[in-house]
């Protein structure tokens, strides 16, 4: 169970801190059921509740500094996928997504940049729906890192750069 003030990643709500643990006084919610109290850290005005004994949506702890530069290094390294059937990769982008996953959406922004490459290589431009994934799972992931290595989410891109070029000299 997590604590007041804990930090943690709950879905597509991205990095939260917890603010309050307990019953709700709000109508259509269980009087009785404890809720975490979720704070966005990039939409202050948003709250979240979530139930505490929640199994469906993924919340865990957000990553560490130390991880998050393991996972910065590995970048290279991790593979991307590439599925041809549309159906089956939009659904390997969903499964990504909510998994909230790091090693996860790098394999989704890997595999989308390349798509979006070869296909501007031969005269298409990015799908719609390509470029939606491509944003949420960059958003997901800058989000968390940024809050790790605490740094401003707008110049996460600009520090994988960096590190990748750095450890590549």
């Amino acid at each position: 169970m997590f604590k007041v003030n804990d930090m943690v990643v709950y879905g597509n709500q991205g990095v939260c801190e917890i603010v309050n643990i307990g019953t709700l006084s709000m109508s259509m919610v269980d009087k009785k059921k404890q809720y975490y109290t979720l704070r966005p850290i990039y939409k202050r005005e948003a709250a979240v509740y979530v139930p505490v004994d929640n199994v469906t949506a993924v919340m865990r702890p957000v990553i560490s500094k130390k991880e998050a530069e393991q996972l910065i290094k590995r970048i290279p390294d991790i593979e991307h996928a590439w599925i041809v059937n549309e159906q089956e990769r939009e659904e390997q982008y969903k499964s990504a997504l909510r998994t909230c996953d790091c090693e996860e959406l790098v394999k989704i922004i890997k595999t989308l940049f390349k798509r979006k490459k070869s296909r501007i290589d031969n005269g298409k431009k990015a799908t719609v729906v390509d470029e939606r994934y491509f944003k949420q799972a960059e958003n997901q992931l800058y989000e968390e890192l940024a809050y790790a290595l605490d740094i401003d989410k707008n110049e996460v891109g600009d520090f994988i750069a960096k590190s990748i070029t750095k450890a590549t000299v």
